[in-house]
């Protein structure tokens, strides 16, 4: 298989709910007109408590900063895998759980933290730049590696890298954070390009005019929860909204796996999570990847979601909390 090196440098931020009359204009302009201001790599995900945005650094120039923008302080890169030489295209991924044991699990093993970003047609992984270096000699033997630059694949050079890397020193077992469920259905959709005015109306609608209070960080009821995501990333569109939401919009404009499958979600951490613990991820995709359970994974500023099957929603609870029982 092999790893790219994409190159998009991405700042990941959150934004204050009662701060986001401020940002609707550039929000607009990256949603609806990106070739305005050549962003290529383009999130947006509402929680109960903040938008979480991640965007490369011309979309970045875009937002004024503010009260209430709170940016983390690491420029991020993505990385991509690539099977058999194929890009990644309009065909529905298979989730997070292919890449949990080549990828997620080496990295936590090498204290690299990541923040997963899941989308309709592939699995983006992104990794401190300062850390680059760490994740080159960790999955060299693993994948042919290779860097974008200007649309081509330059293949990365990895002499003697798993000869002369330190194996990691023993480190104590990270955090095992509490998950919940909430009952919201998801679905997990994407749409042509094209046909994106054609729900223009709505998305702002969802986005910007949804009157649920914000939240304390880890707080309130979890019978359902506020979470909608959007992403445009290198002119693919990618959408996550719960089954009651996707009623509002045109049924032929929303494209699905042909089976109509639902996702229930995992939600993890009782208080947010930051962002240098190492395998938090981890701690969610290997287990399930053991199993063979798919699941979608999108981290945020404050906590990380995972969406699963709705027929397995029992079995990975059970799962996860016996772990979590049996770390004690």
């Amino acid at each position: 298989m092999e790893l790219h090196i994409l190159e998009h440098r991405v700042r990941v931020l959150s934004l204050a709910r009662r701060g986001l009359w401020l940002y609707t204009h550039p929000l607009l302009k990256l949603l609806f007109l990106p070739q305005r201001c050549r962003c290529k790599f383009f999130s947006l995900t509402e929680t109960p408590e903040d938008y979480t945005i991640m965007l490369d650094e011309e979309g970045f120039k875009e937002l004024p900063p503010s009260e209430f923008m709170q940016v983390a302080d690491s420029t991020w890169l993505v990385l991509s895998v690539v099977s058999n030489g194929c890009a990644p295209s309009g065909c529905q991924a298979t989730g997070v759980t292919k890449i949990a044991r080549s990828v997620i699990a080496p990295l936590a093993e090498h204290h690299v933290s990541v923040l997963m970003l899941s989308t309709y047609q592939t699995d983006f992984i992104l990794v401190r730049e300062r850390d680059l270096p760490v994740v080159i000699h960790t999955l060299a033997g693993e994948f042919d590696i290779y860097r974008e630059e200007n649309g081509e694949s330059i293949p990365v050079p990895c002499d003697d890298a798993s000869n002369g890397f330190l194996k990691p020193k023993s480190a104590p077992s990270p955090t095992l954070h509490p998950v919940q469920s909430p009952q919201n259905r998801f679905c997990i959709l994407t749409v042509a390009p094209d046909t994106l005015p054609a729900i223009a109306t709505m998305l702002i609608d969802v986005l910007f005019y949804s009157h649920s209070p914000p939240k304390e960080p880890g707080a309130g009821d979890l019978d359902s929860i506020t979470f909608f995501s959007f992403s445009l990333i290198e002119g693919y569109i990618s959408i996550v909204m719960d089954a009651e939401t996707q009623k509002r919009f045109p049924s032929d404009l929303l494209l699905t796996s042909s089976s109509g499958e639902l996702w229930r979600m995992v939600r993890i951490g009782g208080q947010p999570l930051g962002f240098d613990e190492c395998g938090i991820v981890a701690q969610i995709a290997e287990p399930l990847a053991a199993v063979d359970i798919s699941a979608y994974y999108i981290s945020t500023f404050n906590f990380d979601h995972a969406l699963v099957p709705e027929e397995g929603i029992t079995e990975v609870i059970e799962l996860l909390q016996k772990r979590q029982e049996g770390s004690r």
